[in-house]
């Protein structure tokens, strides 16, 4: 037996036991897998978190030593300092400015996909289980005197399999989410304090 004829029985097992909600959710599982990967790498290679040097910068502003400031700059890993790190004395603070905030929006790509599959995932999930409950009582109904409990059990059991299935889709990645959205605010202050240190030092 093929991959694809692999994929294709275990896609129709799930669909058996769950419904089409159940197969929406897998998929939403598998995107939020993807965008997380892809934001840790994000992170990962523009040095996000690696902030030694940005702060050595920022003391020697501090302290009114520009040249120091800028050669630490220039040894830093995190891509913040390409913004931070200037040939130009005289260049506007608003330049450096948007040159920090494009890196934090960079940053943020993905974060409204991650929000979204967080937001639909329980609310999917309750809408399996509501369809889930009615299909159990249709055929609760349709027994009529000869009601086996098991039927309505089985039923619930499905139904609430949804359920389950949407909260662990939320869950780890609205965690997720909250972390990554907690690295960003870290630069977004960083670079705020590195610019106003910056432009300090140059105007001293």
């Amino acid at each position: 037996m093929n991959l694809f004829a692999m994929i294709t029985d275990q896609l129709s097992a799930i669909y058996d036991l769950g419904g089409p909600v159940v197969v929406l959710m897998l998929g939403l599982s598998v995107l939020s897998l993807g965008v997380i990967l892809w934001k840790v790498w994000q992170f990962f290679r523009l040095g996000v978190g690696r902030n030694t040097q940005i702060l050595a910068a920022i003391t020697q502003w501090d302290t009114g030593n520009t040249d120091a400031a800028e050669k630490a700059l220039l040894l830093s890993r995190n891509s913040l300092s390409e913004a931070l790190h200037s040939k130009l004395e005289n260049a506007p603070k608003t330049r450096i400015e948007a040159k920090a905030g494009a890196h934090v929006a960079r940053l943020e790509a993905g974060f409204r996909v991650l929000d979204s599959i967080a937001q639909i995932a329980p609310l999917l999930g309750l809408f399996g289980t509501v369809l889930g409950m009615i299909d159990a009582f249709q055929a609760l109904q349709e027994a009529g005197n000869s009601v086996d409990p098991s039927l309505l059990a089985g039923g619930i059991w499905v139904a609430l399999l949804t359920t389950a299935a949407g909260l662990a889709v939320a869950m780890p990645t609205s965690l997720i989410l909250t972390f990554f959205d907690s690295r960003v605010a870290r630069e977004r202050v960083l670079a705020e304090s590195a610019i106003e240190s910056k432009y300090a030092a140059s105007l001293g």
